[in-house]
């Protein structure tokens, strides 16, 4: 399983940007499957990450959500690409903070379809996504103000949830759209029933994606917010799908959406 560095790292720093007396009513995008099936950077098992035919074929695959990575162009233009550069993926090299969307639509991503793929802009993935498939938006690097006007634009309010990187985005976006559901990872200072309490009820989140232990996913899940896991990795599969899902998560982040749909509907 792959696990991701503890965002929030001072609890204390957190609690401060805590609304107080705000209550779990935010409501999560609708689900059809068993357990919450999130596609990881889209499905990307014969197409590229994070690019417009992964997100079609996370659709195609009948995942609940396709996880989309956003971040921002010199020129202010919204992208969608995990690392901070676009070396890896495609066949150029430099920062996406420091090239324009000029630059960045010239690139091509690698691909093993021998198909031409691009990095897409955020617009254009919600176009694809809308009404067909939920959005995790893991925000990396993007103006909380103008992704908001985004969604919006495409009437995409209630399909949307925000995977928090940083403390301060959790204010941010507590300001922009307060009913936008949020979810994080836990501080490594909550490490027992009492401090879980503790954080659950001065922080609005409505998921989080690394508690392993199952008596703590019972107590996240007694107090209104769901765990969702990531398992993601080559050797996936109906072992480590059957191990998680007996902690008592709510949802798994996976690189092979369609066969854990397959596995839910047979074993659930």
């Amino acid at each position: 399983m792959i696990l991701r560095k503890t965002n929030f790292t001072s609890l204390a720093l957190l609690l401060f940007l805590a609304i107080p007396g705000m209550s779990q009513t935010n409501t999560l995008p609708h689900s059809e499957n068993k357990v919450v099936v999130i596609a990881h950077r889209g499905n990307h098992v014969n197409v590229p990450e994070n690019t417009l035919a992964a997100f079609r074929e996370a659709i195609t695959a009948g995942a609940d959500y396709a996880e989309v990575d956003l971040r921002t162009t010199k020129d202010g233009h919204l992208v969608v690409l995990h690392d901070a550069t676009v070396d890896r993926t495609t066949n150029g090299s430099g920062k996406v903070a420091e090239m324009t969307l000029a630059d960045i639509k010239k690139l091509q991503v690698f691909n093993k379809n021998k198909k031409t793929h691009r990095i897409p802009e955020f617009k254009e993935v919600l176009e694809v996504c809308k009404g067909k498939i939920n959005i995790y938006l893991d925000f990396k690097d993007a103006n909380v103000a103008q992704t908001w006007s985004q969604i919006k634009a495409l009437g995409m309010e209630k399909q949307v949830i925000v995977y928090l990187n940083k403390e301060t985005q959790y204010g941010e976006w507590k300001e922009a759209a307060p009913h936008v559901p949020l979810m994080t990872s836990l501080p490594k200072e909550v490490s027992t029933s009492e401090h879980l309490k503790a954080f659950l009820a001065k922080i609005n989140v409505q998921v989080l994606d690394n508690v392993t232990a199952p008596e703590l996913v019972k107590v996240v899940n007694e107090n209104g917010v769901s765990v969702w896991l990531d398992v993601q990795n080559p050797a996936e599969g109906p072992v480590s799908w059957k191990a998680v899902l007996e902690k008592g998560v709510q949802g798994l982040q996976t690189d092979k959406p369609a066969e854990l749909r397959t596995y839910l509907n047979t074993h659930l």
